[in-house]
């Protein structure tokens, strides 16, 4: 009987035990849903700051000179931000459309500001965009686009590992402009600028417009 007792008593002791970690699972559950709740009212409030330029889905502008951001990685954003913010991305007098984001980008006082925004806008779905440059050629583009493989990917979508930003579904003109802008040194010049450095010795392995146009191209396929 004593045996009996002690069994039970050894059981209900148990259950006790796996009733209150149950319970303590279930609060950390929905403190991490509360706490993802209203980072994403957060972003969503912050984002209204972008909407004008950048479209409620994040689909960007030509004419307001604004890329699609949808479909980019919580990581990218957050490092371009920072960059604008800084200026070690916009800095530079003759980035004309770099300086527009720099005021943008002040808006956000706090890095949490920063994440919020950045969570809200990787949630964003991107779409291929509608050709605007005549001329290129995708094929010989293919055979440039060897050298982008290591980092963009076979499918240009990107690798956060190696700071490399999703490609597919990106205007044509902000692809071929910001290339342009590597080769010249407006943009990946600045020694803070670690992963823009990276880019632009690729960007100089493309002899023209011509070749920059052919490269761009064949991104373009891929988003299609």
């Amino acid at each position: 009987m004593h045996f009996t007792t002690v069994t039970m008593n050894s059981v209900n002791n148990t259950r006790r035990t796996l009733g209150w970690r149950a319970a303590i699972l279930v609060i950390a559950a929905l403190l991490v849903a509360a706490v993802a709740s209203a980072q994403d009212e957060r972003g969503k409030q912050l984002y209204a700051n972008c909407v004008a330029c950048h479209g409620p889905e994040g689909l960007g502008n030509k004419l307001l000179n604004a890329p699609s951001i949808a479909g980019l990685s919580e990581k990218y954003v957050t490092e371009q931000l920072k960059k604008f913010k800084s200026g070690v991305r916009g800095g530079d007098v003759n980035d004309t459309t770099g300086l527009q984001m720099v005021p943008m980008a002040m808006i956000l006082a706090t890095e949490e500001d920063i994440a919020a925004v950045s969570a809200y806008v990787s949630e964003m779905k991107s779409k291929p965009q509608e050709a605007t440059i005549a001329g290129g050629d995708a094929e010989k583009g293919k055979t440039l686009y060897a050298t982008c493989l290591a980092c963009h990917g076979v499918d240009g979508k990107g690798n956060d590992l190696l700071n490399s930003p999703a490609l597919i579904n990106q205007y044509d003109w902000y692809l071929a402009l910001q290339l342009q802008k590597f080769k010249s040194g407006i943009r990946g010049s600045n020694p803070q600028d670690t992963t823009g450095m990276q880019m632009r010795p690729m960007a100089m392995t493309l002899a023209d417009d011509q070749a920059i146009h052919d490269v761009v191209a064949y991104i373009q396929s891929l988003s299609n």
